[in-house]
């Protein structure tokens, strides 16, 4: 059986023309493909046209704008964003991220928007067409009920994105083009907590840029954990932006990936003013711990991916307010 769907292909030279195709029923964007392609040869959807935005000009470029904010173009690959000199010396969480994600040949391809924009995960969905055929199509894909928790109106397949929750934590905003013109929204608003549609877009709209301002007094890290050192996904991922005054945490932003069908930023105002020490950081742990929801999505045990989440988040804090 051929599971490969036939497709036309269309490579727009501008964004007014990619939003006009992409209004089109049935088209997809395709930036590198890294996510796309793959689900495609398994029988993951049957596009009748893909975009492909790798011809828009000027879609990669990295720069500062007047008021020291750092803009990415959606079209440049994680590479340019993990080596950039800007990047480096201004966002290094941001560059952290990028660097994280999959292995070097990936990161030579994949871009920034593709990354934000990637599908969600779950092991049962990412399988062969004849292995969900044989044991039943789920909720996310051509089925009518979710194999995570049965008898549920809602997908729960998992958000394993590196680099959206440190653009979160940055305070980062995602510059949309769609049919209507252009938007500015947080790079939370990107998304839903829904593993069938957790992308927030309006049809024909895709992500542009990013703007990222100034760090001002912030400092950010992201950590992950991962079976592997290179390639896979997060079992659970933490970016975390602190702001330090004397003994005092001034500011405090933490945002987590791996653990629901969205990246998340964990509310944290009951910290703000007080001091980071043991107790700072069990309360935390306990903040993240309410905020995840980490279900049966990948091979490893559940209870592994959340003990390994609420550890991270502390001790990404603590390396920050120590380094600062």
């Amino acid at each position: 059986m051929n599971i490969l769907a036939d497709f036309r292909t269309h490579r727009p030279a501008t964004l007014a023309d990619a939003v006009a195709a992409l209004d089109a029923d049935g088209a997809v964007p395709l930036a590198a493909g890294t996510d796309l392609l793959p689900n495609l040869r398994r029988g993951l959807g049957q596009p009748e046209v893909l975009v492909d935005l790798g011809g828009i000009d000027g879609l990669g470029t990295i720069s500062t704008l007047a008021d020291g904010s750092l803009r990415i173009g959606a079209g440049a690959t994680l590479e340019a964003v993990a080596e950039h000199a800007l990047v480096r010396a201004g966002w290094p969480a941001l560059s952290q991220a990028a660097e994280a994600v999959a292995g070097p040949t990936h990161r030579a391809a994949a871009t920034l928007g593709g990354n934000l924009c990637q599908d969600t995960r779950c092991i049962f969905y990412n399988q062969s067409e004849w292995w969900r055929a044989g044991n039943g199509y789920c909720l996310k894909y051509r089925g009518d009920k979710c194999h995570v928790i049965v008898k549920n109106d809602r997908c729960y397949a998992t958000y394993h994105g590196d680099v959206a929750p440190a653009l979160m934590v940055l305070d980062a905003r995602a510059e949309l083009v769609g049919p209507t013109g252009r938007r500015s929204v947080a790079v939370a608003e990107l998304f839903r907590e829904d593993g069938a549609g957790h992308l927030a877009l309006n049809r024909g709209e895709l992500v542009a840029a990013v703007e990222v301002p100034p760090a001002d007094g912030w400092t950010a890290a992201y950590a992950k954990a991962r079976i592997r050192d290179a390639v896979d996904f997060p079992l659970a991922g933490v970016a975390v932006a602190l702001r330090r005054d004397g003994d005092r945490i001034a500011g405090l932003r933490v945002a987590i990936t791996g653990s629901n069908s969205a990246p998340l930023l964990v509310p944290t105002d009951e910290l703000v003013g007080g001091g980071w020490d043991g107790a700072a950081a069990e309360a935390l742990a306990q903040l993240v711990r309410k905020t995840s929801n980490v279900l049966k999505t990948t091979v490893t045990g559940v209870g592994y991916r959340r003990r390994v989440l609420l550890a991270l988040a502390p001790r990404t804090v603590d390396a920050l307010w120590q380094g600062s």
